[in-house]
């Protein structure tokens, strides 16, 4: 491959974002700017209209607003940072298109059947009203600790990175780039999702996916022409990290599928495990990942949400499955780019990159958090760098919006909305609104927790497995399995997230490093055991338990009333109801669908030798 050109070489120099940078960026809000302001023209003062667009989008807003949504924050700046660090360990989650397709043919139609607005609300109709304020108290806190949080912090490294000269004083405190961006990023995106609500999420997010997509290619292809090809890619990086199934071991372990040992420096044992690239164990992998995927892309609010604005099951189908397209591309836009970063500093290259390579040659996990900005800081042109800055800092305020309108949703139908059924429509909205400032005041107080963690996208991943899995068995297991009731539901998911929330709590004086904690944590005594066993395979335990105590309560328990959950799962679904699905799809949803799993099962082919 032939030299980069001239034009490259010198922006690897730039330290700060040039004129053109900023007038693309500001062409680029100005459009985005424009958008909202149409939607919000159009918007009605109703909650169908503010919280599901009026059950009106089209199925391709449909997928590219899922897609957005998922690619804000945890994607951009977390999953380069992994590939920076753990090679491409977490494609595996990533490959998880397939959940996608779960949904557009197992829970859509129960969903478009049921016409609810929350997820809480289709579990109320399964099983009962205190699931449904289980569901909503955890789900809003779940989104206030992983992802309002996680996107709050990614913000704040973007500004960090690309602009670390932005500071100001206040008394004898000086406020960084990092807290000046974090704040920003809330207030904009905060202002177009109370005053247009899901339908400007949702036509923002079409627009982001375009440039995201586009710009993200162009900085995977740069990348690739200065590092000097995918063979070079390879010789610095190692088979190791290219490779979703070679096991990472630490320095010094020798790699093997059998457990190994590893000791401190006094020779006691620290940890024995099953290493998977890294900190992923492959049986957690083979376990946990589709475990969290499930849950996430199936039965999560802040994903569902864009399926339940659909007018009908054809059209949130056919979003879904798009969605499943759409993201097969986040291995090569994001993780494959954390690659080139890490390659490029091991290299000598860009000798800016030099601090993200620590001693024998292993990357340093603070630095690589910030692999994606870095790339687009020292390898893109001007110009074109502003345009792939504009599109990141969009999609983290894509991601934002989605989960704020979600959390708006949840606090205001579930929980406002039971205690005040004859609030006026107008009512409902405006504590809506009101709901979303306060759960962003509460996670800006939870970054600190996120600075201290390995990385920010296996924080999020480590957050998502303590909490998911009772979501995940009580949906599943509720929708295949009539003979499960109210009282194992509700037991299931109580004991399930006292358990998760243990350990997460458990964790979090150890992820923050916090002083006096010491004692109690000594190696062998209980709280150490907790603290090291691997989050996946904690993940699958509180799994595990989440069934046995759902299936235990169930049948030890009278059986549900079946009349009232007609058309609720696959065993009461009427014959009506299965003649509306056959009808809904044809040729063309399965070929799509067969396609995706195809390219999936080629990604796993490809990175496994």
């Amino acid at each position: 491959m032939s030299p980069p050109p001239p034009l490259a070489l010198a922006a690897h120099t730039a330290s700060t974002l040039t004129g053109a940078d900023w007038l693309a960026i500001a062409l680029y809000f100005g459009l985005l700017l424009g958008v909202a302001a149409w939607v919000v023209r159009k918007a009605k003062d109703t909650a169908t209209d503010y919280f599901l667009a009026g059950r009106n989008l089209g199925w391709w807003i449909i997928g590219a607003s899922i897609f957005a949504s998922n690619i804000g924050s945890e994607h951009i700046v977390g999953l380069a940072g992994s590939g920076a660090t753990d090679g491409i360990a977490l494609a595996h989650y990533e490959l998880h298109a397939w959940c996608l397709l779960v949904l557009a043919w197992v829970f859509v139609p129960f969903y478009s059947r049921s016409l609810v607005f929350t997820m809480p609300e289709f579990l109320e109709r399964r099983f009962s009203t205190p699931s449904r304020y289980v569901l909503s108290i955890v789900s809003l806190v779940t989104f206030v600790i992983s992802k309002i949080a996680v996107g709050i912090f990614a913000g704040g490294v973007v500004f960090a990175t690309l602009l670390p000269e932005v500071h100001f004083a206040v008394g004898a405190a000086t406020i960084n780039s990092f807290w000046i961006g974090s704040v920003a990023v809330i207030v904009l995106t905060g202002l177009y999702t109370m005053l247009g609500g899901m339908r400007a999420v949702a036509y923002n997010d079409a627009v982001q996916v375009v440039v995201l997509i586009c710009g993200s290619a162009l900085l995977t292809f740069y990348g690739l022409h200065v590092l000097g090809g995918w063979s070079e890619l390879r010789r610095y990086c190692g088979s190791e990290m290219l490779n979703l199934w070679r096991p990472i071991t630490p320095a010094g372990v020798q790699a093997t599928w059998a457990p190994i040992l590893e000791s401190d420096a006094s020779g006691s044992l620290v940890r024995q495990a099953w290493y998977f690239n890294g900190n992923f164990p492959w049986p957690g992998m083979l376990v946990c990942a589709p475990i969290i995927g499930l849950w996430y892309w199936c039965t999560d609010q802040y994903i569902v949400q864009r399926a339940l604005g659909a007018p009908d099951e054809r059209t949130a189908r056919r979003g879904s499955i798009f969605a499943a397209f759409l993201k097969l591309f986040p291995v090569y836009l994001f993780i494959i780019p954390g690659l080139i970063c890490f390659a490029l500093a091991k290299s000598g290259k860009i000798a800016e990159l030099a601090p993200l390579v620590g001693p024998g040659g292993r990357p340093v996990p603070s630095g690589a958090q910030a692999a994606f900005p870095l790339m687009v800081k020292y390898l893109l042109p001007p110009g074109l760098r502003g345009i792939v800055v504009a599109g990141l800092l969009s999609a983290l305020m894509g991601s934002l919006a989605g989960v704020f309108n979600a959390c708006s949703t949840l606090f205001t139908v579930d929980l406002y909305g039971k205690l005040r059924p004859l609030a006026s429509q107008h009512e409902i909205v405006r504590m809506g609104r009101i709901a979303t400032a306060a759960m962003v005041l509460i996670a800006l107080a939870w970054i600190p927790v996120i600075q201290g963690a390995h990385g920010l996208y296996g924080y999020l991943q480590t957050v998502q497995g303590y909490l998911a899995p009772p979501i995940f068995v009580v949906f599943f297991t509720g929708v295949f399995w009539k003979r499960l009731n109210a009282q194992g539901c509700l037991w299931a998911m109580i004991v399930g997230f006292l358990v998760g929330g243990f350990r997460l709590l458990v964790d979090t004086p150890v992820t923050m490093r916090l002083a006096g904690f010491e004692s109690g944590y000594r190696a062998g005594s209980f709280l150490w055991i907790v603290n090291n066993i691997n989050f996946q395979y904690f993940s699958v335990l509180i799994t595990a338990i989440s069934a046995f105590v759902m299936v235990a309560v169930s049948f030890m328990t009278k059986e549900p009333d079946y009349a009232r959950i007609r058309s609720l799962t696959f065993a009461t679904a009427s014959d009506a109801d299965r003649a509306q699905t056959r009808a809904s799809f044809g040729g063309r949803e399965v070929a799509a669908s067969v396609f995706i799993l195809l390219c999936i099962l080629g990604a796993y082919v490809y990175f496994s030798g």
